[in-house]
């Protein structure tokens, strides 16, 4: 072999462990079919992380502590964000109503689907899967809108609400808070029937809306990271992130499209939040043409 004079680091990623069923079969000799994850785009259901009863009890007690602390100025929170979801921190069952929404998610979504991909002879649909802009999240799954695979001749029939995504579905339901993140939005005509299925669950009080004390997904995790940061800032330990890593994103109303900081994100009604990375930040205000709010700061950059 003769060296060669073309040297690269690729800037690659290993993909999850999907265990012995990773491989399905093989088309040809490059074209392996595999079994992975897919992160369904602009929705976020509850979290069953907790897994089970005991730990969910666990967390409804440290959320009940992280409340504590915000009441003594100990966590990192802003005054306003604080006040917001102390209520629900504070019941003591957080963690469990989190757990037994993520659960019953869970079971719409598997119904849904195995309902939704079955044909009135009992044949089964294949799956409609469309990726957007960035087609992995950091968790290195695939982020995709997915449906059922109808036929050219059966969607002509249809409107756009009967062929709807599976992702759709879980808004509509209740069981999903929208989450759209910049820059996956979707199309002006899917938006409209996203957002206008989560007003309508939420007027409803389906799924997660039934109840005032929700923790949103996107809360819910945020809640744990700072109850972690909190915690180690209480023992006087170290911190390897600062106190503020516990929120990132910003938000902006589609409607008006004024830009609000981290943790302003809940002057923006759920169904109206449009979330953005910091490293997007910029060009999401140049491409969107956002207004800051009157207190955002924009990071340095």
């Amino acid at each position: 072999m003769d060296p060669v004079q073309i040297l690269w680091a690729p800037a690659g990623a290993s993909m999850p462990n999907l265990g012995a069923r990773a491989l399905v079969d093989v088309t040809d000799g490059d074209t392996p079919n595999l079994r992975m994850p897919v992160r369904m785009l602009s929705v976020d259901t509850p979290e069953v992380t907790a897994r089970s009863a005991e730990r969910a009890a666990a967390i409804d007690q440290d959320f009940k502590q992280l409340a504590s602390w915000m009441d003594e100025g100990r966590a990192p929170i802003g005054d306003a964000l604080a006040e917001h979801l102390k209520p629900r921190l504070e019941t003591g069952h957080a963690g469990t109503l989190h757990l037994a929404q993520g659960q019953a998610a869970s079971e719409f979504g598997k119904a849904n689907i195995a309902a939704r991909l079955t044909r009135e002879n009992g044949t089964r649909r294949n799956l409609f899967v469309r990726t957007a802009d960035t087609p992995f999240d950091s968790n290195h799954r695939l982020l995709a809108y997915l449906a059922p695979d109808y036929s050219a001749a059966e969607r002509r029939t249809m409107t756009r609400e009967q062929r709807s995504t599976f992702n759709l579905d879980l808004v509509r339901a209740g069981w999903a808070a929208p989450f759209v993140i910049h820059p996956s939005i979707p199309g002006a005509a899917d938006l409209a029937l996203l957002i206008g299925a989560a007003v309508e669950a939420r007027a409803a009080r389906r799924g997660i809306w039934e109840s005032a004390e929700t923790l949103l997904a996107y809360e819910y995790r945020s809640m744990e990271r700072l109850f972690q940061i909190t915690r180690s800032l209480v023992a006087g330990r170290e911190l390897t992130g600062g106190p503020r890593a516990w929120r990132e994103r910003y938000c902006a109303d589609m409607r008006t499209r004024e830009l609000f900081g981290p943790e302003d994100y809940f002057r923006v009604e759920p169904e109206y939040r449009l979330w953005l990375r910091p490293d997007d930040l910029r060009g999401a205000i140049r491409d969107l043409n956002l207004v800051p709010s009157a207190s955002l700061t924009l990071p340095p950059g």
